[in-house]
């Protein structure tokens, strides 16, 4: 079997494909990726057990058909440090090895038996449909990544929740004191049902989408999901559990509103940050008069910092504390100007939004309070 594929585009899939397998596999073929060549077509196949990618790609010329395993290191390090240029690849299956040539070289490495590959379990027919754009589904996933926790008592937080129902679909991550919950009201359904997607896909998809790619199409029963995207399918083991009803947490009133330049106020933080304690890392939220004041201070080395910008706000005075780091977190994951901060009182979460929402979309940040030394 002969086949001839463009240098940079190998390279380019391999190297993302390479992240779903685990530098420990439990079996030995998962350090390998599966390649399916039919139909003028290659098919690479990624795999950890529980995450399952398979990417495909166009053959310029192609002689015969069959499927090997290759391990994933040597033909990564074989192709990604060659220039842009036709490669073309023999399989010889009686000495089961394979031999590239390229410009100026050649390489030639074993393969293995394909048939030790472990298969991807079908989905179910009873499965759930979800279609949605490429660049809504990866600018809710990298608004929610960030928020999931790593929690080995609770592993229902350690995923990103979809939660359809017959108002909208809300893309929820939440680490317990941070919470993201993004709705889109163009998926809806009257029958209600969720699934937890764990981080390491979601992860992945982060890496994989693109805003000019079409549409996504997910599938997914009790156990599994699929999702089909432009340059191929991932498919996964669901965290199984109850999500918390993450609804409840969020305020209904917050009264005091401030209006503020994003970069403006996450520079502020940014600076005064470093002199907050390193094991609180508590930042003084003090707002009045169309100024908000960021305080941090060290008391066992003798630190502080302070910094005030200009806002608009509409609300009594009031003090509150944040942790700097999520707050900071939370405003790189926005990408509006300006942000709008609801507050209540003290004890009450804040919530953070853009000013200006997505089309047809809603999206809500929440930070938990922290206890103020007054």
């Amino acid at each position: 079997m002969r086949f001839i594929i463009s240098s940079s585009t190998l390279s380019n899939r391999l190297l993302t494909l390479a992240k779903v397998i685990n530098s420990k596999n439990s079996l030995p073929i998962l350090n390998s990726f599966l390649f399916e060549v039919h139909d003028n077509q290659l098919n690479v196949t990624a795999s950890d057990s529980e995450n399952v990618m398979r990417s495909a790609l166009q053959l310029d010329t192609c002689e015969g058909e069959g499927n090997f395993a290759v391990n994933s290191h040597t033909i990564i390090d074989a192709v990604k440090e060659l220039p842009e240029q036709p490669l073309t690849i023999d399989v010889n299956y009686d000495e089961w090895k394979m031999y590239i040539t390229y410009q100026n070289g050649s390489y030639n490495f074993p393969i293995q038996n394909p048939d030790e590959y472990p298969k991807a379990q079908p989905i179910s027919d009873q499965a759930t449909i979800i279609t949605m754009e490429a660049g809504i589904m990866l600018d809710n996933i990298t608004r929610s990544i960030f928020a999931t926790a790593q929690d080995e008592l609770r592993p229902v937080m350690n995923g990103i929740y979809f939660d359809l129902n017959a108002e909208s679909l809300a893309i929820v991550a939440s680490d317990g004191h941070k919470l993201v919950r993004n709705k889109n009201f163009g998926i809806k359904s009257d029958m209600p049902t969720s699934f937890i997607l764990p981080k390491k896909p979601a992860t992945l998809l982060k890496n994989v989408l693109g805003h000019d790619e079409g549409d996504v199409v997910l599938k997914f029963d009790e156990r599994s999901a699929e999702i089909n995207f432009a340059d191929g399918t991932l498919t996964c083991r669901l965290i199984e559990g109850r999500y918390p009803n993450y609804n409840s947490v969020i305020p209904q009133d917050n009264p005091n509103q401030i209006t503020i330049d994003r970069k403006s106020l996450l520079g502020a933080l940014r600076r005064v940050l470093p002199f907050s304690s390193d094991s609180s890392q508590l930042i003084r939220f003090q707002v009045d008069n169309g100024t908000l004041t960021l305080t941090a201070e060290d008391i066992d080395f003798a630190t502080s910092a302070k910094e005030s910008i200009t806002c608009s706000y509409e609300g009594t005075p009031m003090s509150i504390g944040f942790k700097g780091s999520s707050f900071v977190e939370i405003l790189n994951n926005l990408d509006s100007d300006d942000v709008v901060i609801e507050l209540g009182d003290a004890s009450r979460a804040g919530i953070i939004s853009p000013s200006v929402m997505p089309e047809n979309e809603e999206v809500l940040m929440l930070i938990m309070p922290m206890l103020l030394n007054d």
